[in-house]
C-alpha cells in the first residue's frame, strides 16, 4: 500500500493505493501552524473509511509521497532562519547587484529589492582562486576564524558559502566548512560547489543562501514528520516530492531543502500529462491546478513537461533566483479561496489575497468576513452547501449572501446574483491570463490544445475557462481535487549532477569532458545503488550547455551517448546544437563554433508498473434532486439537472446546464457544453 499527500494551503489531499492499485482519495483542511497534524488527519479519514485503525492502515504501507508548500511559505513570510553569507573578499555584493533586468524598465516607483542575506551579515573570506583552478590568493584561516567569532555573536541560525571559482577549485570551500563545524558545531551550512556547482555567480550564491535558511526549518519538519509518522505506526519509506517534478528521500531532503520549494505544484503535470494521453489522446494539454489559495499552470508539450532554469521565487527580478531547473509552473493567487474586493476607483479584484484554511471563506461559519470565490460559487447554486467535501461540512449560503452584497453588490449597484457572477467572471480571466502567458507567448495555440483541470475548484469554470481561449476538451480526472498528490504518486525517483568545463568545438578537449562525464555517471550510478535500489527500471540522460560565442546565455542539448568519444561524436553534438538553436530562436549558424560551459546527467529510477488512473467510490452518492435552480451569467436562473460523479458510467454523457457532484469537487456543466464519463473515470467535456 502507498500513499501520497499533498499539503496545500487550504487543504492537505491525500491518495491511497491500495495494493491491488485500486485508488482512493481524502482530504481534510490543513492547520497552517502544524502541517504535519493535516497529513495525520486524512490518514485517520482514510482510515475511518476502510473499517480500520490508522495504526494498521499505516502498518500496511510500504512508501509515503509528500509535496508540501512548507518552504516556500517559510521564504514568502519571512520565517526562515537568521543567514549568514561568506564570499571571497570584494565580492559582498553578490546578492545586491543580482543579474539585472526589470520587469517595468520606466517605473521607478517600484523599490530596489532587497538582497537576500542582509549586507550586515555578509562576510568576506580573504582568499582567491583563479578561473582555471589557481590559488592567488591562500586561504586566510584566521580571518576566517575571527568571523565565525563574530557570527558567534549575531544570532546567526544557518551559513551560506560561495566563493568564487570553487566549482572549479573547491578546496577553500571545503576548509571554510571545516573551519564552521570545528568552531561553531550544530550550526547549518551550505557550500556551493556542493550544492549548485554551476557557472553564474549570483545564481549560485542565491542558491546556496536559500538553501542554508531552510535547513533548520525543514529539517525540524521532515524530522518531525517521519518521527510523528513512525509514532502513529507507518515503518515504510518517506519520500519528499521535488521542484523538478520527481521525488527523493525525506532524510536526503532535509540535507538539501532547496529542492522542496513548490514541490506540490510540480506534481500536477505527471498527473495531467497521463490523462490527457488516456483520456484524448494530445500530446499537448494545459494542466490548470485550482486550489483553495493559487491557481497553477503548467504544460505538457509533444509529451513532455517543460522546465524553466529561471525559477524565481516571487516576481522575476524583485524576488530571488533558486538556480535550479524546476518545472515551468506558473502561480497567481486565484482559487476557491480568493477574495473579492472593490477598489477606490470602482473596480472589481479577486485575489491574489486568499481567506486560505483560517479563517476560510465566509460560507464556512470560520470567522471570515470577506467574500471569496467560493462564497460566490455557493451563491449562484454552483455547490451544494449541504453536501460540500461530501456532506462533511454544511456551508452558510445566507453569509455568504451577505458578505457578498455589503463588499461587492451594494458598491457596484448590482444585484446578489449579477455580484456573485461578476467575481467568477473576473476570477475566471485572471486565469485565463495566466494561461495566455504560459502558453501564447511561447507560441503555443491553446485552441490546439486540451485543458486537465485538477484541485478541489477546478470543475467550477473549467467550461468557461476553455470557452474563453477557444480549446474543444476539457478533462476533469475523478481524482482532480487532489491530481498533484496523484502525481507524486506515479512520480519517480529523480536526481541531477552537473559540473563546470569550458570547451569549444574549435579544439574541444575530450579528455576533459569524457573525464567530468564519467565523474557525473558515477553519481548516478551511486544514486541508482543507493536511493534507486530495488527499482524497475534506471534511466540516465546527460545534456550539455552550449552556445555560440559571445553569446550570454546557454541552451540545453540532449548528449546522444554518455560519451563524446571522437570526431564522429563531436559531429552529431554539432549538428544537435545547431538544430535545437532553430527550433527555438529560428535560426541557427551552422558556420560558427560552439562554446560548452556547462554539463549535467540526470537519473530517473522508475518505482512501479503502469499508472490506476480511476479512484475507487468511497460510498455512493447521496440521494440528491433530479435538479436545481442555478444561475448563468447569459441566462440567468435555470433549471440544471444534478447528476453524482460517482453516479456515471463510462461512456454516459450528461448536456447542459449540469452539475457533477462528488465528494470533494463539482463540475459546472455550462448550457450548451457536454460531459461524458470515459473508461478512465474522467469527464471530458465538449465546451
Amino acid at each position: 500500500m502507498r500513499f501520497a499527500v499533498d499539503t496545500g494551503g487550504t487543504f492537505t489531499d491525500l491518495v491511497v493505493e491500495s495494493d491491488d492499485g485500486g485508488l482512493r482519495m481524502y482530504k481534510a483542511p490543513t492547520t497552517p501552524s502544524d502541517p504535519v497534524a493535516g497529513v495525520l488527519e486524512t490518514l485517520a479519514r482514510a482510515a475511518d473509511d476502510l473499517g480500520e485503525s490508522r495504526e494498521a492502515l499505516l502498518a500496511r504501507g510500504e512508501m509515503l509521497i509528500h509535496g508540501t508548500t512548507h518552504a516556500i511559505n517559510a521564504i514568502v513570510t519571512g520565517n526562515t532562519a537568521r543567514t549568514a553569507f561568506l564570499t571571497t573578499k570584494g565580492h559582498p555584493d553578490v546578492l545586491v547587484f543580482r543579474e539585472g533586468g526589470r520587469i517595468e524598465p520606466f517605473n521607478f516607483t517600484v523599490p530596489y529589492p532587497e538582497p537576500y542575506v542582509p549586507r550586515s551579515i555578509t562576510y568576506e573570506v580573504a582568499e582567491r582562486v583563479s578561473y582555471d583552478g589557481t590559488v592567488t590568493e591562500p586561504l586566510d584561516e584566521n580571518a576566517v576564524i575571527e568571523i565565525i567569532d563574530e557570527l558567534k555573536g549575531q544570532d546567526i541560525e544557518a551559513i551560506g558559502v560561495c566563493l568564487l571559482w570553487s566549482i572549479v577549485n573547491p578546496a577553500h570551500e571545503l576548509r571554510v566548512g571545516e573551519l564552521l563545524e570545528r568552531h561553531l558545531p550544530g550550526v547549518p551550512y551550505t557550500l556551493s560547489h556542493v550544492l549548485n556547482p554551476s557557472l553564474r555567480e549570483y545564481r549560485r550564491a542565491s542558491s546556496t543562501c536559500i538553501d542554508a535558511s531552510l535547513k533548520p526549518l525543514m529539517g525540524d519538519y521532515l524530522g518531525g514528520l517521519e518521527s510523528r509518522l513512525r509514532d502513529a505506526g507507518f515503518g515504510g519509506r518517506v519520500l519528499v516530492v521535488t521542484t523538478q517534478g520527481g521525488a527523493m528521500d525525506a532524510a536526503d531532503m532535509a540535507h538539501a531543502p532547496i529542492h522542496s520549494i513548490n514541490s506540490g505544484p510540480a506534481m500536477a503535470p505527471i498527473a495531467g500529462r497521463a490523462y490527457a494521453q488516456a483520456d484524448s489522446g494530445v500530446d499537448t494539454a494545459i494542466i490548470a491546478d485550482t486550489g483553495g489559495t493559487t491557481f497553477d499552470v503548467s504544460l505538457v508539450r509533444g509529451g513532455r513537461i517543460p522546465w524553466t532554469r529561471e525559477t524565481w521565487i516571487g516576481q522575476p527580478y524583485r524576488g530571488h533566483m533558486t538556480g535550479f531547473p524546476a518545472v515551468d509552473v506558473k502561480s497567481i493567487g486565484a482559487g476557491g479561496g480568493s477574495i473579492a474586493w472593490v477598489d477606490d476607483g470602482g473596480l472589481l479584484h479577486v485575489g491574489p489575497k486568499s481567506a486560505g484554511a483560517v479563517p476560510g471563506p465566509v460560507c464556512y461559519g470560520a470567522g471570515g468576513t470577506e467574500p471569496t470565490v467560493t462564497d460566490a460559487s455557493v451563491t449562484l447554486g454552483w455547490i451544494d452547501p449541504a453536501y460540500f467535501l461530501g456532506g462533511t461540512m454544511t456551508l452558510e449560503t445566507e453569509a455568504a449572501a451577505g458578505a457578498i452584497e455589503s463588499h461587492v453588490g451594494s458598491k457596484l449597484g448590482l444585484s446578489l446574483h449579477e455580484a456573485a457572477a461578476a467575481i467568477m467572471s473576473v476570477a475566471t480571466e485572471n486565469m485565463v491570463h495566466a494561461i495566455e502567458d504560459i502558453t501564447v507567448n511561447q507560441g503555443i495555440d491553446p485552441r490546439e490544445a486540451a485543458i486537465v483541470g485538477g484541485g478541489g475548484a477546478a470543475g467550477l469554470n473549467a467550461v468557461a475557462i476553455a470557452r474563453r481561449l477557444g480549446c474543444a476538451q476539457v478533462i476533469l480526472p475523478e481524482v482532480a481535487a487532489a491530481l498533484s498528490a496523484h502525481g507524486a504518486l506515479i512520480s519517480e525517483l529523480r536526481a541531477e549532477y552537473s559540473g563546470t568545463l569550458y570547451t569549444s568545438t574549435g579544439g574541444f578537449d575530450f579528455n576533459g569532458v569524457n573525464a567530468l562525464l564519467e565523474g557525473l555517471e558515477e553519481k548516478c550510478r551511486a544514486f541508482i545503488e543507493g536511493p534507486g535500489a530495488g527499482s524497475l527500471e534506471q534511466v540516465v540522460e546527460f545534456t550539455a550547455e552550449a552556445r555560440y560565442p559571445s553569446q550570454i546565455w546557454e541552451i540545453e542539448v540532449p548528449l546522444r551517448a554518455d560519451r563524446i568519444e571522437d570526431e564522429q561524436a563531436l559531429s552529431g553534438f554539432i549538428e544537435d546544437f545547431h538544430k535545437t538553436h532553430e527550433a527555438l530562436f529560428t535560426f541557427a549558424d551552422s558556420e560558427s563554433a560552439i562554446e560548452t560551459v556547462g554539463w549535467r546527467a540526470n537519473v530517473r529510477c522508475r518505482l512501479r508498473d503502469g499508472v490506476n488512473l480511476s479512484v475507487e467510490s468511497a460510498g455512493g452518492g447521496p440521494e440528491i434532486a433530479h435538479g436545481r435552480s442555478v444561475y448563468f451569467p447569459d441566462t440567468g436562473f435555470v433549471e440544471a439537472q444534478v447528476v453524482h460523479f460517482d453516479g456515471m458510467g463510462p461512456g454516459e454523457t450528461v448536456d447542459g446546464p449540469a452539475i457533477i457532484e462528488s465528494s470533494f469537487t463539482t463540475v459546472v456543466i455550462d448550457p450548451g457544453a457536454k460531459a461524458e464519463r470515459r473508461p478512465s473515470g474522467s469527464l471530458l467535456i465538449t465546451p
